[in-house]
């Protein structure tokens, strides 16, 4: 199948492989980070949420809301749910049909507004460039090339090359018409189309060379005759094609099992040449397994568009609302993270998380990343901590009654800052297995800065 592109200003065709380099991108220095305020996806915008209609109406040949077409994309939605909740069947089917159609107006909304906030957060690390290469394996319906047309078109002197990988031709066909909709004049980015095949049997010529960021979103987790060793000598083979400055980014969903394999697989994956840079930071300076981890990202919740709204009229519309912005990643690049003053932690100032069985009703000193946002509710905010050590999950507890302005900072700490806890009263939770940090309102929680500064 040729290589045609959307974007209708120049080809990015070449005889040898399939793409053509752009002239050389100019080097960026280190801190090339982002200084736009932070934004918040209300929605996903009302172009492409037009296009998703005007795609189902044209495979269905019926207008937008028929009851036929109603009820068949919601049990097309209900078996997908149910399949990916089965324990025993780990892959969910997108390939035809109203699987296709459904995905669109399920998933679709909120992996979008997804993409958006994974590419803020790579441009506050200075991690997007004015001009990149980006490759999106198993793109689906082009939900995260769309996103990241759309970021970079908000963006002033920002543009991207986005090629792509999906075995299903009905993705392929939906990526199609919605890029055709929403991106053909969008002149900041090209955005090619989809290389027809399954990622786990690419030849190395199919990876396109010197690429910027190379994305695994919600595909490694449907691969179920792979172990977490085996996905993550998929993810190191596409590790060859990264720019010297480029990263990958492994994105899975926030539930318990999928985010904890993806510890695993990004864990497996690094090594001498793979490094994890975030969210993940080893504070006593040795990796951990990721064995017990559940951290993700919380963002706030999009506002459902038109045709999710039509679906959740029901009595059961709950069902077809999904709405929250939940996610698992992990960000690894080819060079070893920035030292940061006071890391390894000294055991003279600080206490190993996996050492708090020792530590049972006294009050210590900790430093540990914000693995989580907050878990608990309005009486009690509850935050998963980890420090990289091996050991029982650990949560920082505060009470509201105990929220000072000594801790408050832990109410706003972004994902994947590291924070230094002291005194924090240490209990242990039997029901959970897990060790509660007590920040009372004596207890300063901060930014860490090494111990000496």
């Amino acid at each position: 199948m040729p290589f045609i592109v959307f974007c209708r200003h120049y080809s990015c065709m070449d005889k040898k492989d399939g793409y053509r380099r752009k002239k050389r991108i100019p080097s960026v220095p280190d801190k090339h980070l982002d200084t736009n305020p932070p934004f918040v996806v209300g929605e996903i915008p009302s172009a492409l949420s037009d296009a998703i209609r005007a795609y189902i109406e044209r495979k269905t040949g019926k207008p937008w809301g028929d009851p036929t077409v109603l009820e068949r994309l919601m049990r097309a939605i209900v078996a997908q749910k149910s399949a990916y909740w089965k324990k025993s069947q780990k892959k969910v089917s997108y390939r035809k049909g109203y699987q296709v159609l459904g995905y669109l107006v399920y998933h679709f909304p909120v992996y979008y507004a997804q993409g958006m906030y994974l590419m803020e957060d790579l441009a506050r690390r200075g991690l997007v460039f004015p001009s990149m290469r980006i490759l999106d394996a198993g793109t689906g319906p082009g939900t995260l090339p769309l996103a990241i047309a759309d970021f970079m078109e908000s963006r002033e002197g920002l543009s991207a090359e986005v090629f792509s990988i999906e075995q299903s031709e009905e993705f392929i066909e939906a990526y199609t018409f919605l890029a055709e909709q929403t991106a053909s004049e969008k002149s900041s980015v090209c955005l090619h189309r989809p290389l027809q095949k399954d990622i786990r049997f690419l030849d190395p010529d199919d990876i396109p060379p010197s690429l910027d960021l190379i994305i695994f979103q919600n595909v490694l987790n449907e691969i179920p005759s792979q172990n977490p060793a085996e996905k993550g000598e998929l993810v190191r083979k596409f590790a060859p094609k990264l720019s010297e400055r480029g990263c990958i980014l492994l994105v899975e969903p926030a539930d318990l099992d999928n985010s904890q394999e993806l510890r695993r697989v990004a864990s497996s994956a690094s090594g001498k040449d793979l490094f994890i840079h975030a969210p993940c930071r080893f504070l006593w300076g040795q990796a951990c397994r990721g064995e017990c981890c559940w951290s993700f990202e919380t963002r706030p919740p999009i506002r459902p568009p038109p045709f999710m709204q039509d679906l959740a009229r029901g009595r059961e519309g709950f069902r077809f609302r999904n709405v929250d912005i939940k996610y698992s990643y992990s960000l690894l690049r080819k060079i070893p993270p920035p030292r940061v003053p006071g890391i390894p932690l000294s055991a003279k100032h600080y206490v190993r998380l996996s050492t708090l069985g020792r530590h049972v009703d006294r009050r210590i000193r900790v430093a540990a990343t914000i693995a989580s946002g907050d878990l608990g509710d309005s009486v009690t905010h509850v935050f998963f901590v980890c420090d990289g050590s091996p050991g029982a999950p650990a949560y920082a507890v505060l009470p509201r009654y105990h929220v000072s302005d000594k801790n408050r900072w832990l109410l706003s700490a972004p994902y994947g800052d590291i924070a230094e806890f002291s005194p924090v009263l240490v209990r242990y939770n039997p029901r959970y297995r897990a060790y509660n940090l007590l920040v009372t309102r004596t207890s300063m929680v901060r930014p860490f800065t090494a111990p000496d500064s």
